[in-house]
């Protein structure tokens, strides 16, 4: 589902103001043939590719929306290895008016079952791509990934990942 219910029960009662919305985004990682490839999706709305992302659903922790937002959007089963990157993200404004800011907590995950695919309307294309041949992402993106590729166990807080 693109919007969550309980986003659409709030827009009914304040309109296009600005929501901060609990966000997930996780980098799913596996050894290939050719060594690690990155589980990416191309996004329906904007054509780009990113990692799994998604909206935690009230009461909802972070890793359980990740898991779930990877088995719907992707048909891929994942166990969380850790938190790599907190931070808030700039607000944006859809092109119908609302506007969201999101919290977003980022994790790295490996799969545990399930087949790559297009799993709902929020994607065109489900890819495995090598570590090394990524498609080109937002710079948020590219850092998110760079970073749980790099060995680095630190959890980066902030855009800056102080």
């Amino acid at each position: 589902m693109a919007t969550p219910e309980y986003v659409l029960r709030l827009r009914e009662q304040i309109g296009h103001d600005l929501l901060v919305l609990p966000g997930v985004c996780v980098v799913i990682v596996r050894e290939g043939p050719q060594g690690r490839e990155v589980l990416l999706v191309r996004r329906a709305d904007n054509g780009q590719w990113t990692p799994v992302t998604g909206i935690a659903d009230p009461g909802e922790d972070a890793d359980t929306a990740a898991i779930r937002e990877a088995g719907e959007e992707t048909g891929v089963r994942i166990e969380i290895d850790r938190v790599t990157w907190i931070e808030t993200l700039e607000p944006q404004t859809y092109d119908n008016g609302d506007q969201c800011q999101f919290f977003d907590t980022c994790m790295l995950a490996h799969p545990v079952g399930g087949e790559a695919h297009v799993g709902d309307e929020e994607s065109t294309e489900v890819r495995w791509f090598p570590a090394t041949a990524l498609p080109a992402m937002k710079a948020r993106f590219e850092r998110k990934v760079a970073h749980a590729l790099s060995g680095d166990t630190r959890v980066r807080i902030g855009a800056d990942g102080r």
